[in-house]
């Protein structure tokens, strides 16, 4: 087992290469985040996306190099000079769940993949998904889900590397783990059993 764990890990590394390691990685309370690296910034969330936006306008927005702030290590871009203000008045209340990552694959306990295009506001918070399918299985048992997220978050990737964690989680997988195929075919289930409530009328 060991030799397994080892061999991800080395797997991981060298897939993901030294940027994307230390873009992941910054020397903050926000540690692990779904950041890359540019020719700008070293740290950038969410590949550039205005995070305001989805709070005060409902829809995703792509930040400009223009205006930028960097919060706690992570680089954030934003719309406009308005954006900008009001996440440097209060950046925490911006700021994604779980580092911006897929709430899905934290729920498994394996933070990675997140677009930045692919979202859903809960009760004030920002979550982030990693494709329809993602966010279709998470959107299943949403309370519970967001429960599950929230512990391991808490208990396990907050403040740890996003990579060894990754590696960890996917050697070592939580006990409610499917694959992709299985939340598939529970997204179809769910979808041919729901009742049909659409009308014609206009």
């Amino acid at each position: 087992m060991l030799k397994s764990i080892s061999a991800v890990l080395t797997l991981s590394f060298a897939l993901a290469g030294c940027g994307a390691m230390m873009a992941q990685n910054p020397s903050s309370k926000l540690k692990p985040v779904n950041a890359v690296s540019d020719d700008v910034h070293s740290n950038l969330m969410l590949k550039g996306a205005d995070v305001t936006a989805y709070f005060t306008q409902g829809r995703y927005v792509q930040g400009s190099p223009e205006f930028t702030s960097r919060y706690e290590g992570v680089d954030f871009r934003f719309a406009n000079a308005q954006s900008k203000q009001l996440f440097d008045q209060s950046p925490d209340k911006y700021l994604p769940q779980y580092g911006g990552y897929c709430a899905n694959g934290i729920m498994f306990g394996i933070p990675w993949g997140g677009d930045a295009d692919r979202w859903r506001m809960v009760d004030g918070k920002l979550y982030m998904f990693g494709g329809q399918l993602s966010q279709d299985a998470f959107e299943l048992s949403l309370s519970q889900n967001i429960a599950l997220a929230d512990r391991y978050w808490v208990e396990e990737i907050q403040g740890s590397n996003s990579f060894v964690q990754r590696a960890k989680r996917l050697v070592f997988k939580v006990p409610h783990y499917q694959t992709g195929e299985q939340q598939a075919q529970a997204v179809a289930q769910s979808k041919s059993i729901k009742p049909n409530t659409s009308t014609n009328s206009k």
